[in-house]
């Protein structure tokens, strides 16, 4: 059977002014009411309930936001460091000008004590020199036979620097020599296959073992002399100390041309060490002849003359002593 539709009613009016007629079509169905389950609004800072991981970024980004301050291109603003905030407390501020001033008064103790022992002040003296000076006091060590004038410059009773002075003793060419003679000593014994550093370490502390009893004994024999000189301890160290640099010189020769160029050399430096030694020290130690220029006679100043002697003979002896094993 076929469904019966509805037929639609048509409502006529009779009347001519009225409105043709109307046909009333069935009502459409009206959409189903929204649902009144609630969802809950997501607050601020509250992740989705359907993601699986929070998502830090929004956060951060506000964080990062909040911070920013105008002029910091968009840098959070530089918080006040635990230094700023110590220094702008006044006990520590008291703190630490009684700690720089306790520092300064231990300073000024040290020093004073250092002086005492170790003359700092006069060792800068002894190695005010420059290239020209060490240039000229390597061409006296080496031939002194063409120098003539021997006596030191003075400034107000004070002598001048080395630079000033090539007859100015100085601790500069003493301490590099004797470094440079421990190195080509133990290039000698690596080439001799003999080398160790218990024999390097030997030859080093015999050569400072002997100039510390050159020092002892001529302080001792200008003791027994009695002899008043301006030679002090130091000079006497820079003094004996101009022996290495010959001792090199042999080594080295001896090194390249073995045993002829090593005596000839020696023997040359020995030579001239040994007139050196002679015309530096009788000014020093003959100081009372030099000054009235005039040989002054009687057993005093032969003491004098022998030990001036005895120091510029022991140079040649001490020379050969320390570089003869070397050379073979």
């Amino acid at each position: 059977m076929t469904p019966l539709t509805p037929r639609p009613v048509s409502h006529c009016g009779r009347s001519r002014r009225e409105s043709p007629c109307k046909v009333n079509e069935a009502p459409h169905p009206s959409p189903p009411a929204a649902s009144k389950r609630r969802v809950p609004v997501s607050q601020p800072g509250m992740a989705d309930p359907h993601q699986l991981f929070d998502d830090t970024s929004s956060a951060q980004s506000r964080g990062y936001g909040a911070q920013r301050a105008p002029g910091t291109l968009g840098y959070p603003a530089a918080s006040g460091s635990p230094q700023t905030a110590f220094l702008a407390d006044p006990v520590s501020n008291m703190a630490m000008a009684y700690g720089s001033s306790l520092a300064a008064q231990g300073k000024e103790l040290v020093d004073k004590n250092i002086d005492r022992f170790i003359p700092v002040t006069k060792l800068k003296y002894y190695f005010a020199v420059d290239t020209m000076y060490v240039g000229k006091k390597l061409g006296l060590l080496f031939f002194p036979y063409l120098h003539q004038d021997w006596e030191v410059q003075y400034q107000q009773d004070t002598p001048v620097a080395p630079r000033f002075d090539v007859n100015a003793p100085d601790l500069y060419i003493p301490a590099m020599a004797f470094i440079t003679y421990v190195l080509v000593a133990g290039l000698a014994l690596g080439t001799q296959d003999r080398f160790s550093p218990d024999l390097l370490g030997l030859q080093a502390s015999s050569a400072l073992a002997w100039l510390t009893l050159e020092v002892l004994a001529i302080l001792l024999s200008l003791y027994l002399v009695t002899v008043n000189t301006d030679l002090t301890t130091i000079d006497l160290v820079a003094f004996l100390g101009y022996k290495y640099v010959g001792m090199i010189g042999g080594v080295l020769m001896g090194l390249l041309f073995g045993k002829i160029g090593y005596y000839l050399v020696l023997g040359w430096c020995c030579v001239s060490i040994f007139v050196f030694m002679i015309r530096t020290l009788r000014l020093k130690i003959l100081a009372e002849a030099a000054a009235e220029g005039i040989p002054v006679r009687g057993a005093r100043n032969q003491l004098r003359m022998y030990l001036t002697m005895a120091v510029a003979a022991a140079q040649p002896l001490l020379m050969y002593w320390l570089t003869f094993h070397l050379v073979r």
